[in-house]
């Protein structure tokens, strides 16, 4: 039987995202039902074909997306799929954890193949709703913020857990409230099913910012680092994005953020 990471590795490469959301359920299954042999995975030249992403939708500068005001119908379907298009990308990021680093324990390759298929789970959610409006995934750009710092932490899993989850997802908790309200003030029932599929991804994407910070936590303590400094230096050296209030601090301290990182938010 192949190894679970090189089942990820197999989604991974995927393009079609139909096919993609199933292999990565079939890989988090096979993970769930048999251990990994700790051995690496890793071989020269395996990153051909990393990631595998459909021709659609164009991938723009994160200024250059369509307006997303969910005043009208078509505006609502491109907000329904910017946020389809994060969770294809988030598919994307949690295979690539579950692959990509040797050396860590069972446990860590478990949780992200248990997250690359809730994400898989979320983005089948918005897909759905979204042909449900008449539009399918690709019919809009969509940016690639997310992927690109996959890219610039491919060499350093702390890095990676320091600056893709409880970074880039964390900004996540205190944009979905915010898209929900919106949509709450349109009130058709179209801006109700997307709150509904959000409450859902609210709740999984606690968790997921939570295994990151988990993991963050782990390796600093392997590696006899400071958490919070040392954040503050892959912060600068990755040249992250600016963290931007209003932040969802409820979230954050739900998805394991310190107080002490809390109160540093608050100050900020």
């Amino acid at each position: 039987m192949q190894h679970p990471r090189l089942d990820a590795l197999a989604a991974l490469r995927l393009t079609d995202p139909e096919q993609k959301v199933a292999a990565t359920h079939a890989a988090a299954a096979r993970m769930r039902a048999h251990p990994a042999p700790a051995a690496p995975v890793r071989t020269d030249g395996d990153e051909a074909g990393v990631p595998g992403r459909p021709e659609r939708p164009l991938r723009v500068a994160a200024t250059a997306v369509e307006k997303r005001s969910p005043f009208t119908p078509e505006g609502r379907a491109a907000l329904v799929h910017s946020i389809c298009h994060i969770e294809f990308n988030a598919i994307n990021l949690a295979l690539d954890a579950a692959w990509r680093f040797d050396g860590m324990p069972e446990a860590y390759y478990r949780d992200w193949l248990r997250v690359a298929g809730e994400e898989a789970l979320h983005f089948t959610l918005l897909h759905e709703h979204l042909r449900g409006m008449g539009w399918r995934y690709g019919d809009f750009s969509g940016h690639d913020g997310l992927w690109t710092m996959c890219e610039k932490t491919r060499h350093d899993v702390l890095a990676r857990m320091a600056l893709v989850p409880r970074t880039l997802e964390a900004r996540g908790l205190d944009a979905t409230p915010l898209i929900q309200a919106k949509l709450r003030r349109v009130n058709t029932p179209d801006a109700t099913k997307a709150c509904e599929i959000l409450d859902i991804i609210l709740r999984d994407e606690i968790g997921h910012v939570g295994i990151g910070n988990r993991w963050y936590r782990w390796l600093c303590e392997r590696e006899g680092l400071d958490p919070i400094a040392h954040y503050r230096v892959l912060y600068r050296r990755h040249e992250a994005p600016r963290l931007r209030a209003p932040f969802n601090l409820e979230a954050r301290a739900q998805a394991g953020f310190t107080n002490e990182e809390l109160e540093a938010l608050r100050e900020d």
